[in-house]
């Protein structure tokens, strides 16, 4: 019988597995589009840029429990679609610049129509808390396509040159917010910007973004002490604020990424790195790398493993959590079977005892959590097939 740890870890293998098939589906929707193209009259590329916004302000307040700070709230967006596009471009605008710490941009194909409308019906049509995926909020990283995202100092997203994200006609958009409370409470009605090409006719390569993510494992810098400085309590405290599944994944990918938390002592020096490295597959070509940590994250380096050798794709040395940009690679790289990414973060632990957001917060334990004050080691990877 396997452990409960093993199921964890199975669970979040499942999960990152599903995201690989999206690169698959991806794939499969440009090329059914081509195969319209032959039947269609080709029309001029134009592209579109349409702004969407809520018809309501959301008070992030109203979403906060069990003591915590953070609210993740999914709006839907209907950009109304009667011909299949191509999205170059996306950008969040903000209305509360101060409060909204970042937002993902899922896209709902027609076959998820209904369950994302009955979600938003639940909950009188406002939207809805949405922790982790739209549709699965016990899974952060389901295979649901992103458009894009969001954050402080990125401005918009826009794709490489030649790519474009495959939006069918009848789909919807999910705008995820997380709100940090600890910088203001202001009701919020963010809008989205997106700028679109027709899929008849274009020669856009669809562009997939995938996620590779390691798990950080951060005890108490050395000399300091407190109650969240135990790990148990610490992860009590996240399931606490964000559910039970908060906790499972970061179990799971601890024991995926083979880290073994309890060996892990205050270090002496300020700098601690984490690490992973997950299977890519072959036949992807690698256009953008977009690294995502919180406030105490230094240094962000992602590579490719092919083989015995090694390929540095990105590698940020000085990261900051208010200027966070992605990188188009000068030379895309395909990447061949067996071939993996390795993502590796620094951190310096001791900055939740200087930056002023976080000071006043209990010294604790930092793991992978949806929480400002948590941490995460995120590589958001932009691929074509071909």
């Amino acid at each position: 019988m396997p452990s409960m740890r093993h199921r964890r870890a199975l669970a979040l293998l499942t999960g990152l597995a599903a995201i690989a098939a999206v690169a698959g589906s991806a794939i499969s929707l440009q090329a059914s589009a081509a195969t319209r193209q032959q039947h269609e009259i080709v029309t001029p590329k134009v592209a579109t840029t349409t702004t969407y916004t809520p018809p309501n302000a959301y008070d992030p307040t109203t979403g906060a429990v069990g003591g915590s700070t953070d609210v993740y709230h999914c709006t839907v967006i209907d950009p109304g679609l009667t011909q299949d596009q191509y999205v170059t471009s996306s950008q969040l605008l903000p209305d509360q610049t101060p409060e909204v710490h970042h937002a993902i941009l899922f896209l709902i194909d027609p076959a998820h129509v209904a369950q994302v409308q009955s979600l938003n019906a639940g909950s009188g049509g406002n939207g809805w808390t949405c922790f982790g995926s739209p549709l699965n909020q016990s899974s952060a990283f389901d295979g649901t396509p992103w458009l894009g995202a969001w954050v402080p100092g990125h401005g918009p997203d826009v794709f490489p040159t030649g790519t474009g994200v495959y939006m069918p006609a009848g789909s919807l958009i999910v705008m995820q917010i997380h709100y940090n409370l600890l910088n203001g409470t202001t009701p919020d009605r963010s809008s989205v910007k997106l700028t679109t090409v027709p899929a008849a006719g274009s020669s856009l390569k669809a562009l997939t973004l995938r996620q590779f993510v390691a798990p950080p494992d951060l005890p108490c810098p050395k000399g300091v002490t407190g109650a969240l400085c135990s790990r148990s309590a610490s992860l009590t405290d996240l399931g606490n604020r964000f559910g039970s599944s908060s906790v499972d994944f970061v179990n799971g990918l601890e024991a995926v990424c083979g880290h073994n938390y309890a060996a892990l002592k205050p270090s002496k020096s300020t700098k601690v790195s984490t690490t992973c490295t997950m299977p890519i597959g072959g036949g992807q070509v690698i256009r953008q790398i977009t690294p995502h940590m919180h406030f105490i994250g230094e240094k962000a380096k992602v590579q490719l493993i092919s083989g015995s050798k090694t390929t540095t794709l990105t590698n940020v040395t000085n990261y900051s959590f208010d200027s966070q940009i992605s990188y188009a690679l000068a030379k895309p790289v395909t990447t061949k079977s067996f071939d993996a990414i390795k993502i590796t973060c620094t951190y310096d632990p001791t900055l939740r005892q200087k930056l002023p957001q976080l000071r006043p917060l209990p010294a604790r334990y930092v793991t992978w959590g949806d929480g400002s004050s948590d941490e995460m080691c995120l590589a958001i990877v932009g691929t074509t097939s071909s």
